[in-house]
């Protein structure tokens, strides 16, 4: 079973998102909580993903997500918003957050989408990840050329599992897709990340994005690697 948190202001979503994930078999809400409580809820359940909202109104998401981090073996978050161009989202990711979702994103994605969480895949709703990107992209063009040249040190297999990390895939789903095992992607990934000089996944996937990896790899044309 995924055991999940979810951490927001409003008791309608939270009781929302709980009674969406617990229809699903594999997924368990094993508690809700306002952001005051997060901290204290999440030390109690230890869940293996937090859904956090980014705004609210009696603790900053961000502060939450960076008492959560601190936590000996800290769950993975993603954070929730109702803007797919919320300012705290670039701070939330490079701050460890494993992705993003908007409050509206589809019921029969949300299940989905935690599971992904779990098996350590990027996850940004599809409404909201190109307008994030695209942002990004333009806060950082000075970094283009480093981006570029820190890419240029990985190997064709680890460029092309990079490109599947930057659209979401876990390291099974790679695995599958490029038939590795998943514990060979792992040492695929954990390379990459040593060698892009990023410390998560997601920071990973905004590299690649940036410096225009993703427009000339899509993961429907990638061939396993030579």
């Amino acid at each position: 079973m995924i055991r999940v948190v979810v951490v927001d202001d409003e008791a309608l979503v939270r009781s929302g998102f709980e009674l969406i994930l617990s229809a699903a078999d594999d997924i368990e809400v094993v508690a809700t909580a306002r952001g005051a409580d997060a901290v204290d809820a999440v030390r109690r359940e230890q869940p293996d993903v937090v859904l956090l909202d980014i705004r609210m109104p009696d603790v900053d998401g961000l502060t939450v997500l960076r008492r959560l981090r601190e936590l000996p073996e800290a769950p993975v978050v993603a954070m929730l918003t109702t803007f797919d161009t919320d300012e705290y989202i670039v701070t939330a990711l490079s701050s460890g957050a494993a992705g993003f979702l908007l409050k509206d994103t589809e019921p029969d994605q949300l299940a989905q989408l935690v599971r992904s969480l779990a098996a350590g895949g990027v996850v940004m709703s599809p409404k909201a990840s190109r307008s994030m990107l695209r942002s990004h992209s333009r806060a950082g063009t000075t970094a283009d050329g480093a981006a570029a040249a820190r890419l240029e040190r990985l190997t064709e297999r680890e460029r092309q599992v990079l490109v599947l990390v930057a659209h979401g895939l876990s390291n099974a789903d790679i695995g599958a897709r490029v038939h590795l095992s998943a514990g060979t992607v792992k040492d695929h990934v954990s390379a990459i990340l040593g060698k892009l000089r990023v410390s998560s996944r997601v920071q990973a996937a905004l590299l690649a994005q940036r410096s225009g990896l993703l427009d000339h790899d899509r993961p429907a044309d990638t061939e396993e690697a030579r």
